[in-house]
């Protein structure tokens, strides 16, 4: 992995959330890349529930200020970073009043979805696009965790398109089988159409499910890691079906020799 530029574009993240599988890969993964001498990135949606102060994000001035527009309104995009203690890599959090000063992450204190999810996904793919442009740092491999992070796979692949900095990058799913039971907004499959990306790529995000989702970010991904030991049924056949190379699931002990590797053997050969 020496000098290879490895993206990782997720959802959560520990030290900054709690442990899950999802926040706990998005650590390790880069973590062990970053102690191979690769060259790491990290992005992450700044929630209102992380706490600033404690973990000293502070505002990269010069990355902020421009607007993302989302279902045609004008969203100002603030970058944050925080190093992770110890470790010497670099979280960079995705921030904007409106989508995330909220003291929550995905859910309300009732455990239901926030009704504006599918525009903070849409920010958080665009948002970190953009940045990553501004910093004008190619990444051989964007690897992409938890479902407020899968839109990034068609927004890069559609919307991104004529991008010469990601000409060469591979996209990298893991898919977990931390979902969630309801549907995104219905109107989403709108609000993706608005950036006049093809109906068929997101036919179907006409019922945003879990499931759905997922599915398209497979569909745009070039190689798949299965991220849980079990994953609902219809995702295991989709992935199985879609050809592409797949790392399945490794227990913790095996995982690190097994990523590496699939990332320099199946994904970048």
């Amino acid at each position: 992995m020496k000098d290879k530029r490895i993206l990782y574009v997720s959802s959560e993240v520990v030290p900054y959330l709690p442990e899950t599988e999802i926040s706990s890969m998005s650590f390790e993964a880069p973590r062990m890349v970053n102690q191979q001498g690769g060259q790491i990135r990290i992005f992450m949606p700044r929630y209102g529930n992380i706490n600033e102060r404690r973990h000293q994000l502070h505002e990269v001035i010069r990355l902020s200020g421009i607007n993302l527009v989302v279902n045609d309104l004008d969203m100002p995009l603030i970058i944050k970073v925080a190093s992770i203690p110890k470790e010497r890599i670099q979280v960079y959090f995705i921030d904007n009043d409106e989508y995330f000063k909220r003291k929550a992450t995905l859910t309300d204190e009732d455990g239901k979805l926030f009704s504006d999810n599918d525009e903070r996904a849409i920010f958080f793919a665009k948002g970190v696009i953009e940045t990553v442009k501004k910093l004008n740092w190619a990444p051989d491999v964007i690897h992409v965790h938890g479902w407020l992070a899968s839109l990034l796979p068609v927004y890069l692949k559609e919307y991104y398109k004529d991008e010469p900095l990601f000409n060469e990058s591979k996209i990298v799913t893991s898919v977990y089988n931390q979902s969630f039971n309801e549907t995104l907004n219905k109107d989403l499959f709108n609000k993706i159409k608005f950036d006049n990306i093809n109906d068929d790529a997101i036919e179907g995000l006409k019922e945003p499910t879990y499931t759905n989702l997922m599915k398209v970010a497979i569909d745009y991904s070039d190689a798949l890691i299965v991220g849980s030991e079990e994953i609902p049924e219809s995702l295991d056949t989709y992935i199985k079906a879609s050809e592409k190379p797949v790392l399945e699931h490794k227990h913790k002990d095996e995982f690190g020799e097994a990523y590496t590797a699939f990332i320099n053997n199946d994904v970048l050969s």
